[in-house]
């Protein structure tokens, strides 16, 4: 069992495939955090237009 456990802890071959998750997982977190405010700043953009549109200036 202690010589399993060795392997184990010497082997490193899903290690590429968790360091992408973590960083897709990071990246998701970060969209997460940023999209509310580009939305409502986006949303600010169309409305002033649809403003200026409405009033012909």
């Amino acid at each position: 069992m202690l010589e399993l456990m060795k392997k184990f802890m010497k082997e490193e071959e899903g290690q590429d495939l968790v360091e992408y998750a973590l960083l897709l997982v990071f990246l998701a977190l970060a969209a997460i955090a940023v999209l509310p405010t580009l939305g409502q700043a986006v949303n600010n953009v169309f409305s002033q237009s649809a403003s200026t549109l409405t009033t012909g200036s």
